[in-house]
């Protein structure tokens, strides 16, 4: 397989190439042709990436706390955000796998998630700490910047809730009303209501925060 385009898109051209192929080896693959699987590259990815975010965390963001760093790597450095890297990089063409999987989505999203770990290690392998340090950190920076934001941010969406049902329950609902931006970087624009009625509109890079977004501007309209 010729790894030119994926190398162009991570940013990193790798001198030992089968360390590569290694990093897209899944084990259905590897059982089936006789050849290593990724899982020993997605180990030591794994630690390095969670040593990558701690210090990144630690270095830039000052202002957290011991428990808010934690929270916030543990946004960070989940299933959910190394499948839009794998997605961003388009890993899904490059992939090894057995007969098994070929035609199953059940695990792709993991198998992706998984990959990108492998090949931070790879690239660790092959070069340095600095190169994989590069691609976590190009690829992760604006996730960290969301997630420090929303682990210090205060909960709007329950303190409106507390104060709309002081009298009794009342319908709240947080509705997408629309999504601008590619793919890569969208903002969600929401509109929270209370028993139908419209209170206020947020605009946020996740789902999430764009809530949390018009909880405090509802807040500051009751």
């Amino acid at each position: 397989m010729n790894f030119s385009e994926c190398e162009k898109s991570i940013g990193y051209s790798f001198k030992n190439k089968s360390l590569l192929a290694e990093a897209f080896t899944h084990t259905s693959y590897a059982y089936e042709n006789k050849v290593r699987s990724n899982e020993r590259l997605e180990y030591l990815g794994d630690s390095i990436l969670e040593f990558v975010i701690s210090e990144y965390l630690f270095l830039k963001y000052t202002n957290l706390s011991e428990g808010e760093m934690t929270k916030v790597r543990a946004n960070v450095v989940c299933e959910d955000s190394l499948f839009e890297i794998a997605k961003r990089h388009n890993f899904s063409d490059f992939l090894y796998l057995g007969r098994s999987e070929q035609h199953s989505q059940n695990s792709k999203k993991a198998i992706l998630a998984d990959s990108v770990e492998a090949v931070i290690a790879a690239i660790f392998l092959d070069s340095n700490l600095e190169n994989s340090k590069k691609f976590i950190i190009d690829n992760l920076k604006d996730t960290v910047e969301i997630a420090s934001k929303n682990v210090g941010m205060k909960d709007y969406k329950t303190v409106l809730q507390e104060k709309l049902q002081v009298h009794g329950e009342v319908k709240i609902q947080y509705e997408v009303i629309a999504e601008e931006g590619p793919d890569h970087d969208k903002t969600f624009i929401v509109n929270v209501s209370c028993n139908g009625n419209v209170l206020a509109t947020g605009k946020g890079k996740n789902k999430k925060n764009a809530e949390m977004e018009a909880a405090k501007a509802a807040l500051e309209h009751i």
